[in-house]
């Protein structure tokens, strides 16, 4: 069984989307096994200077690769990366573990993004959306493409 994991910065502090999420892990939980870590965001000043920033984003990225399972397939959700439609997405999905891969990771960065480091290290960088999404909204719509993708891959009605 497939193995996702999804890696965020921060943690959901709000029921409705902590609600959200665990509706679609326990959705997913027929097809793939969910794992939602939540990785510390680095405490910045209210008007950080770029290199507090720069320091803050390199922090996070150890700590996010550090989650991320050995072997895992790493996908970043950056607003520079591809924009793929569902079936696009259930592509990539299947082509990886047609290839053996059995960990997906999904990464959703804090407030400023993703270090150097973790985009990468990333197989894919991934964007949601041109527009910019609050990152609790960003957890929740994942998943929600995520238990989508699982659909078209066993060839459920829900996408359609």
């Amino acid at each position: 069984m497939l193995t996702i994991q999804v890696v965020c910065v921060g943690k959901l502090k709000e029921r409705a989307w902590r609600e959200a999420c665990q509706e679609y892990a326990k959705r997913l939980s027929g097809s793939a096994r969910v794992q939602i870590i939540e990785v510390a965001q680095a405490h910045l000043p209210d008007k950080p200077s770029q290199a507090q920033i720069d320091a803050a984003l390199l922090q996070e990225g150890k700590s996010i690769l550090e989650k991320v399972s050995p072997g895992a397939f790493l996908v970043s959700l950056c607003i520079e990366g591809t924009m793929l439609d569902s079936p696009g997405l259930a592509k990539k999905i299947r082509d990886r573990m047609a290839g053996g891969t059995s960990t997906i990771a999904f990464v959703i960065g804090g407030s400023f993004g993703l270090s150097g480091q973790v985009k990468e290290r990333s197989g894919l960088r991934l964007s949601m959306s041109r527009m910019t999404f609050p990152h609790q909204l960003a957890r929740v719509m994942l998943l929600e493409q995520v238990y989508r993708v699982m659909n078209i891959l066993g060839n459920g009605k829900y996408h359609k």
